[in-house]
């Protein structure tokens, strides 16, 4: 009676044990997939900002002497832009930095683009390049909401698999650390500004 009992204690520990492990990994599993999602929110926005380029480049185009050259950069720098894709599953830092520079490629070259746009007053007031600009502007916020949020479930999922002991569950089961997106090199760097 005594080895039945000791017997059924144990089964019950290990069950407890077993149910506490799946409570964690389940748990891992629904933060790693705000992760996820989130990182799907970030590429839609970015894909946003990638379909109206084509639209702001044809109206650009429409005004002959425009400089071919930074046309040229903004359509390269968005081809390169779209052709880096990430996996959700491999969000390491290294995937995460080719992405982040082939974005801020992008944005730099649309930074020339609209600053040169400064220099030819009539396409300023085209009616069509006005509203593809306010897209543009809503999108860049857009962007950095998503990538704020991004950042957010990253950290909250970073920190729940690195706590003991989930960290003893999340090694058994392979999740790994995510990465963050950070400014752009050279972004604390105070911008001179000449008249």
């Amino acid at each position: 009676m005594k080895n039945r009992t000791t017997l059924i204690v144990i089964i019950a520990l290990v069950a407890l044990i077993v149910l506490w492990g799946v409570n964690i990994h389940n748990s891992l599993v629904k933060k790693e997939e705000r992760v996820d999602s989130q990182w799907a929110n970030v590429e839609t926005s970015y894909q946003r900002r990638a379909d109206l380029i084509p639209n702001l480049v044809s109206t650009v185009k429409g005004y002959a002497d425009f400089e071919q050259e930074t046309l040229t950069q903004v359509i390269e720098a968005r081809a390169n832009a779209t052709s880096m894709n990430i996996n959700a599953d491999n969000l390491t830092p290294e995937n995460l930095q080719q992405f982040q520079a082939a974005q801020d490629q992008l944005s730099s070259a649309l930074s020339r683009l609209l600053v040169t746009v400064e220099r030819y007053p009539e396409l300023k007031a085209n009616q069509n390049f006005l509203e593809l600009q306010s897209q543009l502007e809503g999108t860049e916020n857009r962007i950095s909401v998503e990538r704020r949020k991004f950042n957010e479930f990253a950290q909250d999922f970073n920190s729940t698999i690195r706590q003991i002991p989930r960290n003893i569950i999340a090694g058994i089961s392979g999740f790994e650390k995510k990465a963050y997106f950070a400014s752009a090199a050279g972004a604390e760097t105070v911008p001179e500004v000449t008249f």
